[in-house]
């Protein structure tokens, strides 16, 4: 009988496209990821993996196991599903990835209210970007994960993913105090498309997001520096370094020698929560989802983020009601 857990190995690479990725994955080194298959193949009598380049590729009857495992996996986790779902209560252990901003605005809130609600749930928070957290919630590594999507750059979701919105964030644009528009209320981005700006990790799907916007002003943006942490791009514009777009979402403290504007047009992003479809009936999943929502609708009308934009996401998407019964597409729907 062919090894599950080696099985699920071979699902890995082919989901992530390498042996580094699956090892990422699954919190492996590659050497682990590499044995493993070795031993794959002896089992199954064939070879499964072929170079190209410098990477490997699936070979065709690799393509066809993975596919099934895929099925396999999809039905173990349907089984776990409804036996949760049987039992009625939020019980078990569920891993939940959130980028940066969302785990330290949101998350905490929720953990909170499931602690009281749901003594048997048990949630782990890993943060990861949507590049990461996506094929983990795929082949199954996180069961819900926080994402963002700005305006115009959409976090490609593949089949068998729901999602439910939970704010809009917006962005203002933070100078050095000294810096000749700093003290108007609002800035248009054409004002600023010569500036140096500091932007997020190079690649990361919200540094490309940035250089096309520039880009659409009609300017190669200058990047000055690629720093992810907010409170390191804070202290180099308090130094004189440069500007950067800054969600006001899990922003923290603004230091001094920093002013934050608006700007127009107006630079929004969607914060949504996403799940696999083979597990929307279990009720941790729905308890968190609910948990999730309650605390963004706390942060988007709290007294310091009034002027957030209003629109109340459960208006656009019926299924946003802060009960746990309903994430989108379960029979409660």
């Amino acid at each position: 009988m062919l090894s599950v857990d080696r099985l699920r190995v071979l699902h890995a690479v082919a989901v992530s496209g390498s042996l580094g990725g699956a090892a990422r994955a699954l919190h492996v080194t590659n050497s682990a990821v590499s044995q493993q298959l070795t031993k794959l193949e002896r089992e199954v009598g064939q070879p499964l993996l072929e170079r190209d380049g410098r990477g490997v590729r699936l070979t065709d009857p690799a393509k066809l196991l993975a596919e099934r495992t895929g099925q396999i996996l999809a039905l173990v986790r349907a089984a776990e599903a409804e036996a949760e779902e049987h039992r009625g209560a939020a019980i078990g252990h569920l891993v939940l990835s959130a980028i940066a901003t969302a785990a330290r605005e949101l998350v905490p809130a929720a953990l909170v209210d499931l602690r009281a609600t749901c003594p048997g749930l048990r949630v782990e928070l890993r943060e990861l970007e949507p590049n990461d957290s996506v094929p983990a919630l795929t082949h199954g590594d996180v069961d819900l994960a926080l994402l963002v999507d700005w305006e115009g750059a959409q976090v490609h979701l593949p089949e068998g993913i729901q999602r439910q919105p939970l704010l809009q964030d917006v962005a203002d644009i933070a100078l050095p105090v000294d810096h000749p528009l700093a003290q108007r209320d609002l800035v248009h981005l054409d004002e600023l498309a010569h500036e140096p700006w500091i932007s997020w990790t190079t690649g990361s799907i919200c540094d490309e997001w940035l250089s096309r916007v520039l880009q659409q002003r009609s300017t190669e943006p200058l990047i000055a520096h690629a720093v992810e942490e907010h409170q390191t791009k804070l202290a180099l514009i308090s130094a004189g370094l440069g500007t950067a777009v800054i969600p006001r979402l899990g922003r923290g403290p603004v230091p001094e020698g920093v002013r934050m504007v608006a700007v127009q047009p107006a630079l929004v992003r969607q914060v949504y929560v996403c799940w696999r479809t083979d597990s929307e009936r279990r009720p941790a999943v729905r308890a968190t989802v609910a948990a999730l929502h309650t605390a963004a609708q706390r942060y988007q009308y709290s007294p310091d983020t009034v002027d957030q934009p209003t629109t109340d996401a459960a208006e656009t998407d019926p299924t946003l009601t802060g009960r746990p019964a309903a994430p989108r597409g379960s029979p409660s729907d």
